[in-house]
């Protein structure tokens, strides 16, 4: 996949352009602000997994009780690890 990096402002006058590169040529389009990625054009059909698609996956398997102290001590551990984000409102 090709991955583009253009202005905000370039965007903006371009939009249906950068549209159909994603759409079309799979062109992923970061977009810059203030020198700084800010926001991305991509194509749709890239495969997510979001929260709810986690949590059904994980009600479907069965886990022995060593294998999921296991999980949740690597959960911890991650969470550990993440830091919260800054807040851009104040």
């Amino acid at each position: 996949m090709k991955r583009t990096t253009i202005t905000v402002t370039e965007a903006a006058r371009n939009f249906a352009d950068c549209l159909n590169r994603a759409h079309y040529q799979r062109t992923t389009f970061v977009l810059l602000k203030g020198g700084r990625p800010f926001a991305r054009i991509e194509p749709d059909s890239e495969p997510r997994c979001t929260g709810r698609d986690l949590a059904e996956a994980l009600a479907r398997v069965e886990l022995t009780s060593k294998e999921a102290s296991g999980w949740h001590r690597n959960l911890v551990a991650a969470r550990d690890t993440l830091k919260t984000p800054a807040d851009k409102w104040q």
